[in-house]
C-alpha cells in the first residue's frame, strides 16, 4: 500500500511540474479564487487530513487523510474527482490500541459542467468502491446522483455540493447503504492570497433512525495562497468544526488541514470567464 501510494504521489507531482509552467502568469489572487471554485478547469492535487475528535466514553480520534485528484477533461466540460481515503481506526472500547489502518472505500464522483456565467453548476454520477474491506469499508457498491450550485460575486465564493447513494451490490450480509454529503461552502477573499472561509460537511445516514442520523458541524477557518518558485501554486489552509448535532457515538470535534497543489489543466481558464 506504501508503494502503491509513493507511486501515485510521484506521478501526480511529475505531471504537475511539466506543466507548472501554465500557471507562471496567475496572480495570488486569481489562483486563490479559482482555488475555491470546484467547477474551474483546473487540474489539482489536494491532500485533506481530517482528525474526527472524542468518540465514545474514552474521547479516541480518528483520522481520515483524502488523496483526492481533481482532472478536467473535455476542455473543462467534464470535471472528476477520486477520493482515496486513508483511515485510522482506534479501538474504541479502550483508552488505547489501534483497530485498523489502510484504505477505507474510494470514491468517484463526475461533474458536467455547461457553460455559463453567473450561477455555474454541474451534475454527474458518485459511486462508492468497496476498498477498505470489512474492517474500514461497507463491503457494498453504492452509486446515486451528485450536484454542485456555486457562484462568485466580488471576493465572494458561495455554493453547495449535495449527493446520495445507495447500495446496488456487494456483499449481502453486510447492511445497506442509503447516505447524504451535502457540503456547503463559503469563502471572503482578503487579498495577498488570503482568504477566510468555512465549508461544513453535512451527512445524513438514512439508514439509522432519527436520533442518530445527522452530522451538522459549525466552524471555520482560513487559509493562503502562496506561489513556490513563482510557478507552482499552493494552497494552504485549516478549519475547525464543531459538530452541533450528532449520533449518540460520533465525534464531538473535527479539525481539517489541508494542502492543495494546484495549476491550470492545460492552459485552460476558469469556466464562466
Amino acid at each position: 500500500m506504501k508503494k502503491l501510494l509513493l507511486l501515485f504521489t510521484t506521478i501526480m507531482f511529475g505531471v504537475l511540474s511539466v506543466t507548472a509552467q501554465e500557471s507562471q502568469g496567475e496572480s495570488q489572487e486569481e489562483m486563490s479564487k479559482a482555488a475555491a471554485n470546484p467547477l474551474a478547469d483546473l487540474m489539482s492535487l489536494p491532500l485533506q487530513n481530517n482528525l474526527n475528535m472524542n468518540y465514545g466514553e474514552y474521547n479516541r480520534n480518528m483520522n481520515i487523510l483524502n488523496i483526492q485528484p481533481v482532472i478536467p477533461l473535455m476542455g473543462g466540460k467534464l470535471i472528476t474527482r477520486t477520493i482515496f481515503p486513508i483511515v485510522s481506526i482506534p479501538d474504541f472500547s479502550s483508552e488505547s490500541g489501534n483497530y485498523s489502518r489502510g484504505l477505507a472505500d474510494i470514491v468517484f464522483t463526475a461533474f458536467y459542467v455547461p457553460e455559463s456565467k453567473g450561477l455555474m453548476w454541474g451534475f454527474g454520477p458518485v459511486i462508492e468502491m468497496p476498498t477498505g474491506g470489512s474492517k474500514r469499508g461497507t463491503q457494498k457498491w453504492s452509486a446515486g446522483p451528485s450536484l454542485t450550485l456555486m457562484a462568485q460575486p466580488g471576493d465572494w465564493t458561495i455554493g453547495v455540493l449535495i449527493n446520495n447513494a445507495w447500495s446496488f451490490a456487494g456483499d449481502s450480509d453486510r447492511d445497506n447503504v442509503n447516505h447524504m454529503l451535502m457540503n456547503f461552502f463559503v469563502v471572503r477573499q482578503l487579498g495577498g492570497g488570503w482568504y477566510v472561509n468555512s465549508a461544513p460537511i453535512i451527512t445524513a445516514d438514512w439508514t439509522a433512525d432519527s436520533d442518530d442520523r445527522w452530522i451538522v458541524p459549525l466552524g471555520a477557518g482560513f487559509g493562503k495562497m502562496t506561489i513556490l518558485g513563482g510557478k507552482l501554486p499552493l494552497n494552504l489552509q485549516t478549519q475547525l468544526y464543531y459538530n452541533v448535532v450528532r449520533p449518540d457515538f460520533g465525534p464531538e470535534w473535527q479539525w481539517r488541514v489541508q494542502a492543495q497543489i494546484m495549476l491550470p489543466a492545460f492552459g485552460q481558464k476558469e469556466k464562466g470567464k
